[in-house]
């Protein structure tokens, strides 16, 4: 869903500040203190789980840990859950949840601090931001584990269990945010690609803007988030509702979500397609843009607060 989008990214504000140091601070310890995380780095792997677990509960917010075992060694999807208010209402026989996450692992080789460390913070820092709320909606903060390969878009994916689970057991999940490798934004002229061609023509090829991704069949929720974005932003954002096999609509956890039949978007900076140190060593702390970063998890804050609505 492409569209002129002629905001600009402006000056933070003083919350904003605290905003950009928190995400800053949480990025510093997944990617710089604990670094790359995965099964081939197991004890950093779950050294991850335990501080996402310490700092959902911080802030007063109930923990569960959704486990499964990979050969024999048990992995941790980290959930915190507020519950919403509604109740008795006609339209629903049970509460209704809104999912917000990101996975926690890094790629092999990598300390990922934008993919996805900066997903995580994210989580993290809007699990805080709502944690004495309460919401019409129940809110799901989520950290998925082993999205990256070689358990990607598999039935061994954290998110992909997790989605299972929550299909059997029928919670009526009516969106999910995947928050994905959102840190990093550029000025350059031609610094953003494009997976398919004739998107060029469509999109900007500046890497200045937050984007929007969904599946043809979550293009209501995508539209929906994108005008609650937009209505305060202070950071360019683009909208795109495409098939799940063009490169790149589908890599991270919302696949799993849509392959359970619900409605799922990810916030993406584009990743490879903008991101010069994706899936590399050099994916560090250093190289992202706090403030532009700060903006955007800052838009997503109100989205959360009237995505219920």
């Amino acid at each position: 869903m492409p569209g002129k989008n002629v905001s600009k990214a402006g000056p933070l504000s003083p919350d904003e500040v605290v905003l950009r140091e928190e995400l800053r601070s949480n990025v510093q310890k997944l990617a710089g203190e604990i670094g790359e995380r995965n099964m081939s780095h197991y004890a950093q792997l779950n050294a991850a789980a335990d501080f996402i677990e310490d700092s959902f509960s911080r802030v007063g917010l109930r923990t569960r840990r959704d486990s499964y075992e990979i050969r024999g060694q048990p992995c941790h999807n980290i959930e915190a859950e507020i519950s919403g208010s509604e109740q008795g209402a006609a339209v629903f026989s049970q509460r209704s949840i809104i999912v917000i996450g990101a996975h926690y692992d890094s790629v092999f080789g990598s300390p990922g601090a934008n993919d996805n460390g900066t997903g995580v913070a994210a989580t993290l820092a809007l699990a805080r931001r709502f944690a004495s709320a309460k919401p019409k909606q129940t809110l799901r903060f989520v950290a998925f584990v082993n999205e990256e390969p070689p358990y990607f878009l598999s039935g061994e994916m954290g998110s992909q269990v997790y989605a299972r689970r929550c299909k059997e057991r029928g919670d009526k999940i009516s969106a999910m945010i995947s928050l994905e490798t959102i840190g990093y934004f550029s000025d350059a002229p031609d610094s953003q690609t494009y997976p398919s061609p004739g998107l060029d023509l469509l999109y900007p090829r500046v890497g200045n803007f937050i984007g929007f991704v969904s599946n043809v069949k979550s293009r209501a929720l995508l539209r929906r988030v994108m005008a609650l974005f937009r209505r305060d932003a202070k950071i360019p954002s683009e909208g795109a509702s495409l098939p799940a096999f063009i490169p790149g609509v589908s890599w991270s956890d919302q696949w799993s979500f849509w392959q359970q039949g619900y409605p799922a978007i990810m916030v993406t900076d584009t990743a490879p397609f903008r991101y010069p140190y994706y899936h590399s060593s050099n994916d560090t702390p250093d190289k992202l843009d706090y403030d532009r970063f700060a903006l955007v998890v800052s838009g997503m804050e109100k989205v959360i607060q009237e995505l219920p609505n």
